[in-house]
């Protein structure tokens, strides 16, 4: 599933391409999952942001005034360059969108794990996880103290409530082995002083600072909105390379499932 750095690498690309257009026509996938994209016709497209793993873009619409996408799985997002070079039978198109200049922007999903919603900004009751995302992870708010404490009242592995999403939003799979491999921290732990934790939060940051720097992770789906795959697969200290020599240590990494993930650590670096 694409994780913060592969969401914002794609909303970076799509801001400066999609700002002051205007959506003439829409359609989608007779999904529920995907038909609030019928709600953004006739609006302009004012912005592209991020929250977690979610993709917002602001629309000059009363209400809705806010078009969602989450990109699942396997979702891409992508623009053609006019209506001649767009496929609206093709098997695997969720949705799309027609803007005033002829472009049109479409939303790919293989899988259909992704999934569209109209909104109110700031009014994501109807999306809870949108609604109960912690902070991002360069928020002032998300501080060591502060995720102690949110790991001292859960009774959850710390690599479980990293993917959660309440305690910092936008991190994932790859990127909290990272993050744990670099922090020393084990996956299976339940608790953290705080001095641990605020290494934890700088190694939270300095994993997704490498994904974004590197285009995204790409190990076998993700592509950016240009189709072009990311590079940061090649820079991973850890997730991934089980049975491979720890590059701090030597010792070999191991695998385990974890709640249901598959997670790698170094059993000498990251001790319980």
């Amino acid at each position: 599933m694409p994780e913060l750095p592969e969401v914002e690498t794609i909303r970076r690309q799509l801001e400066p391409q999609l700002t002051g257009a205007l959506i003439v026509d829409a359609g989608s996938h007779g999904s529920a999952k995907f038909t609030p994209a019928l709600d953004a016709i006739g609006a302009g497209i004012e912005s592209v942001h991020r929250r977690g793993k979610y993709l917002l873009f602001d629309l000059d619409h009363d209400i809705p005034d806010q078009l969602i996408v989450h990109l699942g799985m396997t979702g891409r997002l992508a623009i053609t360059p006019n209506r001649a070079a767009f496929d609206p039978d093709h098997r695997h198109l969720r949705a799309w969108w027609e803007l005033d200049d002829g472009r049109v922007l479409t939303f790919h999903d293989v899988r259909r794990f992704g999934r569209i919603h109209s909104a109110v900004a700031g009014d994501y009751r109807h999306i809870p996880t949108l609604d109960q995302l912690g902070p991002e992870p360069w928020d002032p708010e998300f501080t060591g103290v502060a995720l102690a404490a949110f790991i001292r009242r859960s009774d959850r592995h710390i690599k479980t409530i990293l993917l959660g999403q309440r305690a910092v939003a936008g991190v994932g799979n790859i990127y909290a082995d990272e993050a744990l491999w670099d922090a020393q921290i084990n996956p299976a732990s339940r608790r953290l002083s705080a001095e641990r934790a605020t290494r934890l939060v700088t190694a939270i940051q300095q994993a997704l600072e490498s994904g974004l720097t590197h285009g995204g992770t790409t190990l076998r789906d993700y592509v950016d909105s240009d189709g072009t795959r990311g590079q940061n697969q090649h820079e991973l200290d850890c997730y991934g390379r089980g049975g491979l020599p720890c590059l701090r240590c030597g010792t070999s990494l191991r695998t385990r499932v974890l709640d249901a993930r598959t997670t790698t650590f170094c059993p000498t670096c990251q001790r319980r």
